[in-house]
C-alpha cells in the first residue's frame, strides 16, 4: 500500500490555504481510497532548531516530540510530497528546518536513515510568480533526493502569488489531476 506525506511548507496564517496547498489537494484528489494520506503542516509544530553537532559530539540522540512524529510519519511514507511555495528564491524556512533535521536523523545511532530513505519517491507541488525564479528551489530538493537514494519524480508547479491564483492556471490545475499517476495533461 502506497503512504503518501504531504508536507505543507506554507507559512499562511492559520485558516487560509495557499496555492501550493490547493494544487496539492488537487493533485491528491484522484489517489485510490487504499491509498493512505497524511498531511502535515510543518508551520504548526514545534521543532526545535537544528544544531550541527557532526563535528563535535558526532552522533544525535533520537528526536522527541514533534520531531519523533515527524520522523516516524517519514520513515513511515512510501512517498514524500513537498507542498512548497517559493518564498524568496528558495525553501520556505519551515521545510529547511525539516530537511536540517535530516542531517541529524542521518546521525541518530541505530537508525539507518538513509538506508530507509532509499527508494522513497519524492514529489513537489510548488508555485511563485515565475516558474524561472522556483528552478533554485526545485533544484535544491532534487539533489536532497539524489543524496538519499530516492526516486526524484518531476514537479508540479503552478502560478501563485495571492491566495487562489493557481486556481486561473488552467494548465497547472489540469497537470495536477493526473500528476500522481503519471498522466499529467
Amino acid at each position: 500500500m502506497r503512504k503518501f506525506l504531504f508536507l505543507n511548507a506554507s507559512t499562511r496564517e492559520p485558516g487560509h490555504i495557499g496555492n501550493s496547498e490547493t494544487l496539492a489537494r488537487r493533485a491528491a484528489a484522484p489517489l485510490s481510497a487504499d491509498t493512505k494520506q497524511t498531511w502535515v503542516k510543518l508551520a504548526d509544530l514545534e521543532l526545535p532548531p537544528f544544531v550541527d553537532l557532526r563535528h563535535t559530539a558526532g552522533t544525535y540522540p533520537m528526536p522527541m516530540a514533534d520531531a519523533k512524529s515527524l520522523l516516524d510519519a517519514t520513515l513511515a511514507a512510501t512517498d514524500l510530497v513537498f507542498v512548497s511555495p517559493v518564498y524568496w528564491f528558495s525553501i520556505p524556512s519551515p521545510l529547511k528546518t525539516y530537511l536540517d533535521h535530516w542531517s541529524a536523523w542521518l546521525r541518530v545511532p541505530g537508525l539507518e536513515f538513509k538506508e530507509a530513505m532509499a527508494g522513497k519517491r519524492l514529489w513537489v507541488i510548488a508555485t511563485s510568480g515565475n516558474r524561472e525564479k522556483a528552478q533554485p528551489m526545485l533544484d535544491s530538493y532534487r539533489l536532497c533526493a539524489e543524496f538519499l537514494g530516492m526516486q526524484w519524480q518531476e514537479p508540479l508547479w503552478g502560478k501563485g502569488g495571492a491566495p487562489d491564483t493557481v486556481l486561473a492556471d488552467g494548465e497547472a490545475m489540469a497537470a495536477a489531476a493526473g500528476y500522481f499517476s503519471g498522466q499529467s495533461a
